[in-house]
């Protein structure tokens, strides 16, 4: 198997990033326990701290920031003797909001994480797994990656670009021994919505906006404690299909998790856009009750 193409006697070693919480946490410890050495990493140095804490080898890492990934690589490399078997590029967070009341800003704060710091560390792993001549890099995109909802146009754009990267990249690796994969998951038990509310509230003013009305809803959504919209399935789900992706002699090219991933993979290829348009506006969940074609902002 590609991955478990490992030097004798050594475990397989993977870089896990945005280990803070969540599906990065889930993915570092299932990991950890199935033999691979890994160094968890997270952006700030507290969470490191608590890394530190559970056992890990864990490391400061800002994928937005271009001499903390060369930092980074070089120290797990010096630790490793220059080997890398996989990367797991997790970091992620979204900035809700109409497109309208997205500021250039915001979507660069957007893209510099969740696009620029997993294809800068990408391409810094790149020559340690050509050199070595295997290994597997995996991205956790989203279903938002290939079917867009409303209020959602930054994380929508920065997934649906990661997955051009990635898909330009596993081209450009044909014939290489090194593969490369997307994570598609759906809804997921993690803090995506706490972060997200707080993300809102840093870059968005709804009182200022067309869309107030849509981001109460969307609001009440983000800010529900202990709720979880329908078919969210725990984050050990997505270390399930991480660890068959490695296990893998022949890796999928995208690994679709959760119910509503799979669906909408279909309903994309099957509906007209218009009528897609509609199921996506309708699971949205942020406009209960509207029709079709009418801007909730303006109803009474």
């Amino acid at each position: 198997m590609t991955i478990l193409r490992q030097k004798l006697g050594l475990s397989p070693i993977a870089l896990v990033t945005g280990c803070s919480s969540g599906i990065g946490l889930c993915v570092a410890k299932g990991l950890r326990e199935s033999g691979w050495r890994v160094f968890a990493t997270a952006r700030s140095v507290a969470s490191v701290s608590e890394l530190v804490e559970q056992g890990f080898e864990a490391l400061q890492l800002d994928v937005a920031d271009s001499d903390s990934i060369r930092r980074c690589v070089a120290e797990i490399l010096l630790l490793t003797g220059g080997r890398l078997d996989a990367l797991f590029n997790n970091a992620g967070f979204g900035v809700p909001g109409a497109v309208e009341d997205l500021t250039r800003e915001a979507m660069r704060y957007q893209f510099e994480t969740n696009v620029f710091g997993a294809i800068e560390l990408t391409n810094a792993v790149l020559p340690v797994m050509r050199q070595q001549g295997y290994g597997t890099i995996l991205f956790n995109s989203s279903v938002l990656g290939f079917a867009a909802m409303p209020y959602r146009g930054a994380y929508n754009a920065s997934k649906f670009a990661l997955e051009g990267f990635v898909d330009t990249l596993r081209q450009e690796l044909y014939g290489t021994k090194i593969d490369v994969c997307l994570i598609e998951p759906g809804p997921i038990v993690s803090e995506f919505r706490a972060n997200a509310a707080k993300q809102f509230s840093q870059w968005v003013d709804p009182s200022r906006s067309f869309h107030a009305k849509s981001y109460y809803q969307m609001s009440l959504r983000l800010e529900k404690q202990g709720s979880v919209a329908p078919f969210t399935l725990p984050a050990e789900a997505v270390f399930k299909v991480v660890g068959r992706a490695l296990a893998a002699k022949k890796p999928k090219v995208r690994y679709r998790v959760t119910i509503p991933t799979q669906v909408f993979w279909y309903l994309k290829r099957l509906l007209p856009s218009k009528c897609l348009d509609r199921v996506l506006l309708l699971a949205s969940g942020d406009e209960p009750g509207v029709s079709y074609g009418r801007n909730p902002a303006r109803r009474s």
